[in-house]
């Protein structure tokens, strides 16, 4: 192993992420190369926990820019706060010190995830979060920005990083990407993690807890992604549920204790009802 590579593994295991040698030889290249990375994968695998704990490592803040359907420019690059220039503008009139200029000034102007990313200092991690979900616009939109790591303000001229932030890019593959977005980036799978990883993982965030139980929790949960399940869980949902039976004094997994427990694990009713005609006994039976 790449001696950086093992290096960067540590520094994650101190913020409490663990990242196998794959994924934290990516990151270490995206840091090293200066491009965007792209992580794509089911919901709940620790993607933007990533950014998170990679914002931690290199000391930087996090810019979170999260995606939805109709997001826009004024929305992730600027906008202007308008009702402060009416204010501006109304009193300037009547004292007959009219400006214009002046009302499109930084006294007025509203940083968006994008340009605030461009301009803090030190360059922070940029978390696109879920890009899958904006519009194939705004994808343009991310293009131009992620080739020239600049913005232009029509009123105020270009802004250009002096030092790009490293960006993060996560999708949960809703719907496909562009092959330009795809090209700019480097790129990796995120699956759920292999069971020692997950053991792992849980014993991190929940250290008081027996490693015999966290081997039932790994069990039971690799157990539940197999069904058809509309809302798999996720490593947040198995830590919710080691903290939950940490917290009753569970020393193994019966009936009982899942069915109190249970709304950690399963987020809609008829995941649950599913289980319940499979039997909870699938959870720790070999």
């Amino acid at each position: 192993m790449n001696e950086q590579v093992r290096m960067l593994q540590e520094e994650f295991q101190r913020s409490h992420y663990v990242v196998e040698e794959g994924l934290a030889t990516v990151v270490h290249l995206a840091q090293r190369l200066a491009r965007p990375l792209l992580l794509e994968g089911p919901a709940g695998v620790g993607k933007t926990a990533l950014a998170k704990a990679l914002a931690a490592v290199r000391s930087v803040n996090l810019v979170r820019l999260q995606c939805y359907e109709g997001l826009d420019a004024s929305q992730a690059l600027y906008d202007w706060d308008y009702p402060k220039q009416l204010l501006t503008a109304r009193t300037a009139f009547t004292d007959g010190t009219v400006n214009q200029e002046a009302l499109y000034s930084e006294a007025f102007l509203i940083e968006r995830p994008l340009l605030r990313a461009l301009r803090e200092k030190p360059a922070p991690v940029l978390l696109i979060d879920e890009v899958d979900r904006a519009d194939e616009e705004f994808e343009a939109l991310l293009l131009e920005f992620l080739s020239e790591f600049q913005i232009t303000i029509p009123e105020m001229g270009t802004f250009r990083a002096s030092e790009p932030p490293l960006v993060i890019l996560t999708s949960n593959r809703t719907r496909d990407l562009s092959d330009a977005l795809r090209r700019r980036c480097l790129y990796i799978w995120v699956d759920y993690p292999a069971f020692e990883q997950e053991a792992a993982i849980i014993s991190l965030h929940v250290p008081q807890i027996a490693p015999k139980l966290v081997k039932q929790i790994v069990f039971s949960v690799r157990r539940l992604r197999k069904l058809s399940l509309l809302k798999p869980p996720g490593l947040a949902e198995s830590i919710d549920f080691a903290q939950a039976l940490t917290e009753l004094g569970a020393q193994e997994l019966n009936e009982e204790v899942i069915r109190h427990t249970l709304g950690c694990l399963l987020k809609t009713q008829e995941d649950m009802d599913l289980l319940r005609e499979r039997g909870f006994d699938l959870l720790w039976n070999t």
